[in-house]
């Protein structure tokens, strides 16, 4: 540990740009609508404003504005992480070859509020494919906003029918930026075959699924502070009974005895104030603990980032998305007509997730039956894989060795040096 602290010292933790979802500690005390936000509170970053403000969500408080400089990661960890993300994107940007355009701007169902989402596809110069260091295979803005995978990466994650990957090239909005882009989308047909009936449907069957189980755990939590901030007395034994009874006729703990009930209801206890201790909701992995913080909370807490609308309403579309593409064989990422107005009201938070698990069960059958009648290929075409990134790889050693104007020839960035971590 003293060793790995030592290589950090370089690094100034009010300097790193903070990736989205960096969970950081403030530095000052803020004001926030008569509410005092101390100095030393925990949250995470959630957005960077135009004037370069981040927006951080503490925790029981809500989103509250800091200068980069007024944060530090919670994690020193993530102060090398952060550093090593911003570096490759800044080095490797110039090596994009093809993005499109994704999200609710290309499903046809973005708002007003709508972020612009890109996603695509970068190569390596030569170099960087060489050496010890390994190259990154992802780069990410600091707002998650736009994300590149590497030549190689995304070729893989193609042939694994992988959603975003499919849907970066192949949505309307896919542009190359270089010859090697335009490869990728001459021989993005190869990628595609029945496999996108599990990756596409079954997935967001599986996943609404759990996001129904995660919403009945969410609401136990509430339940659970409610009963120990009533009664602070009750034993941790206490709490899993009572959870075990009051889940006896729903679905959210496996079924079974009671005796199992209650074994699963402590196991989850457990899990919640563990989970909040690494939140930083709790200074310590304990019952007693909770039972503190119960008692003395005035707050109520958001629904987890996981269990919002957004999620449910993305798994539904991936199910329509999926069915009209097994079934016509060629993609529409667009909805249109009902479906887009439905997808819109799930995505306010107008539908109540039993009602979007029904629909998503429903749905099912018609998937199933897309996928035995479908004329897609039964598996995507590898050797046509293999030939273009062994393209990929020749081209780019071509274009280095020939010193080509460009960011894969005579400008290409230098790859990372290797050093001995003292």
């Amino acid at each position: 540990m003293d060793l790995r602290l030592k290589n950090l010292e370089r690094l100034d933790d009010r300097a790193v740009p903070l990736p989205h979802g960096t969970e950081v500690i403030t530095r000052v005390e803020r004001m926030l609508n008569d509410h005092r936000v101390p100095q030393g509170s925990v949250g995470r970053v959630t957005r960077e404003l135009p004037d370069g403000t981040l927006q951080v969500t503490v925790v029981g408080v809500g989103a509250v504005e800091y200068a980069r400089a007024e944060l530090t990661p919670r994690r020193m960890g993530q102060v090398l992480f952060a550093e090593r993300r911003a570096d490759a994107w800044a080095t490797l940007r110039p090596c994009v070859v093809l993005e499109a355009v994704v999200g609710s701007r290309a499903w046809g169902l973005a708002t007003e509020g709508s972020d612009e989402d890109r996603r695509g596809v970068f190569a390596l110069p030569f170099p960087w494919t060489q050496g010890l260091v390994a190259p990154p295979e992802d780069l990410v803005s600091a707002d998650s906003s736009a994300t590149y995978w590497e030549a190689g990466k995304a070729v893989r994650q193609g042939l694994r029918a992988d959603p975003n990957t499919l849907e970066a090239l192949f949505l309307p909005s896919a542009k190359a930026t270089d010859d090697i882009g335009t490869w990728l989308l001459e021989a993005r047909d190869a990628f595609v075959s029945v496999e996108i009936f599990g990756t596409f449907g079954r997935y967001a069957l599986g996943q609404l699924r759990r996001l129904s189980q995660g919403l009945r755990l969410a609401e136990h939590r509430a339940v659970i502070l409610e009963w120990l901030s009533a009664d602070p007395s009750l034993s941790l034994d206490a709490v899993a009974e009572k959870l075990a009874r009051a889940t006896s006729h729903t679905t959210s703990l496996p079924a079974g005895s009671h005796a199992d009930r209650a074994h699963q209801a402590k196991q989850y206890v457990k899990q919640l104030y563990r989970s909040m201790a690494d939140q930083g909701l709790l200074p310590a992995n304990e019952f007693a603990v909770l039972v503190t913080f119960a008692r003395d909370r005035s707050v109520d807490f958001e629904l987890p980032r996981e269990l919002r609308p957004k999620n449910a309403y993305n798994l539904i579309r991936l199910l329509h998305t999926a069915t009209h593409w097994l079934r016509e064989g060629s993609p529409q990422f667009e909805m249109q007509g009902d479906v887009r107005a439905r997808l819109l009201q799930i995505k306010n938070g107008e539908v109540p997730l039993d009602a979007v698990l029904a629909e998503a069960e429903a749905l099912a059958p018609d998937l199933t039956r897309a996928h035995d009648e479908s004329r897609l290929p039964r598996r995507p075409d590898v050797a046509r894989a293999d030939a273009l990134l062994r393209r990929i790889g020749e081209e780019l050693a071509r274009r280095w060795i020939a010193r080509e104007k460009g960011p894969f020839g005579a400008d290409a960035p230098p790859p990372p040096e290797v050093t001995w971590q003292e």
